[in-house]
This record gives C-alpha cells, structure tokens and sequence, in this order.
C-alpha cells in the first residue's frame, strides 16, 4: 500500500509528531501528489502549520493501481482497507514520525464511511471527523440518488443479504465507539443523505460518546461556498485541538 505525507513545517527527523489519517472518497478514489491552491474541505495547510502530520493513504480498492487492486473491497468494505489503514499509520508509528497517542482520523463521503468504521474498530484515534459518511448502508440505498451502488459493491440488496448490510454499517457497531467523533454533513446531500449523519450523531448520543452535528445549509455532497468551507476549517482545527 502506498500513502503520501505531508510533514509539519520544520519538522526535524526522529521528533514524534500529531498525526492525521485522511480516508479519501470513492471508494475508488485515490489521493495523488498534486498540489492547488484553491480553497479545500480539509485545510490541511492549517493542520500543518499547527504541527501536524497528515497522512494520505491509497488502501486497496483505490483507483490508479490496476484492475484487481480496485476490485479488492468488493464485499468488503471496512475490512482489508481498514487494515491497509491501520498498517500505513503503524509505518509511521514504527519509522518514529507518529505519535501514537495523539492520532486523529477523518475522512468525506467512502472516506467518512471509513472514518465511522474505524472507530468501531478501535480506539487509537483521540478523535474522529466523520464527513458526508454511509453510516447505515440499508437506509443509505433507500434514500440516495444511486440506489443500486451498495449493490454493485455487496453484490445483493439489503433484503436478498440484510446480514453483510449490518455487518458492514457504523450504526449496528456505535456501542464499540469511544472516540470523539465529529459529524459534518451538507443538509441538501442527494448522494448521501444528511439523515445518515443524524443516525450516526443520535446513536453516538445514546451511547454517551462525545460529539457534535455541523449541518451545512444549502451544501450538497460536496462543500461549495467558501464561507462555509472557512466554517469547517474552523471546527475541524477546533475538534482536533480539543480532544
């Protein structure tokens, strides 16, 4: 599996630093070494140059590496990806560059659905941002404007395998999660409903684990205006530094 870093300003070799895993969206998306100055979700520069280390990781099922590598997480969501993720960041923990006791996780869209599961899975991560996620893949294929793409992945629909629809979805899981998590969503989101986040935010509530809801008017699945992007960027700095 392959990542790319991005190491805090200065940052002088064998020092430990924060770090924060990004799960790219998709699933088959892949994070590439590119750069733009346009205004982003993330604000990664902001995180930077407050002493993070980010790091981008390309588990399988990303695009650009073939056929059979993008074709790895069929059935499989939250699985093998979720141990490509875990080993990239113990990489980092082993080569003396993360500190394994300040790591922060976050993630849009497949990204947010990694986010939600990782959680489930562990708690390494001293907090969690949870953006645009499939949180509940049965009411996610009932609700978003491509009703079939669970199925292209699971193979089935809720009804014919209702068991790999639970297995795989945050909400059946949220009693395992102890990370505070952070939960964003646009409020006109066609491709992931915003009801998603809500059932992942009141089931966090129920649990007693800390979070908060960031609904954001008028945004579809992905963040357009730039005030509301300075708006994240706000609270992703502030969720980070609290916990």
């Amino acid at each position: 599996m392959e990542g790319l870093l991005v190491s805090p300003p200065g940052h002088v070799k064998g020092t430990r630093v924060p770090l924060a895993l990004n799960v790219h969206g998709g699933p088959a998306g892949a994070h590439s070494n590119t750069f733009t100055p346009a205004a982003r979700l993330w604000g990664w520069p902001l995180f930077a140059q407050k002493g993070y280390a980010i790091f981008f990781a390309n588990p399988r099922g990303s695009g650009g590496y073939g056929e059979k590598f993008r074709a790895a997480n069929v059935r499989d969501w939250g699985v093998k990806d979720y141990e490509d993720l875990m080993k990239g960041v113990d990489a980092l923990v082993e080569r003396g560059i993360a500190d394994p006791e300040r790591l922060t996780v976050n993630g849009w869209s497949y990204g947010g659905f990694m986010t939600s599961t990782i959680v489930t899975k562990t708690d390494r991560f001293k907090s969690a941002i949870v953006g645009a996620a499939v949180t509940n893949l049965a009411s996610f294929t009932g609700t978003a404007d491509i009703p079939d793409f669970a199925r292209s992945y699971f193979r089935s629909w809720p009804w014919e395998d209702p068991q790999v629809y639970v297995d795989r979805s945050a909400l059946f899981h949220v009693g395992n999660v102890k990370t505070p998590s952070l939960v964003v969503h646009g409020d006109k989101d066609e491709r992931v409903p915003v009801s998603q986040g809500w059932e992942f935010y009141n089931a966090l509530r129920a649990v007693g684990v800390p979070t908060d809801l960031l609904v954001l008017p008028r945004q579809p699945h992905g963040i357009r205006e730039p005030k509301l992007l300075r708006t994240c960027h706000h609270w992703f700095i502030r969720w980070t530094e609290t916990y």
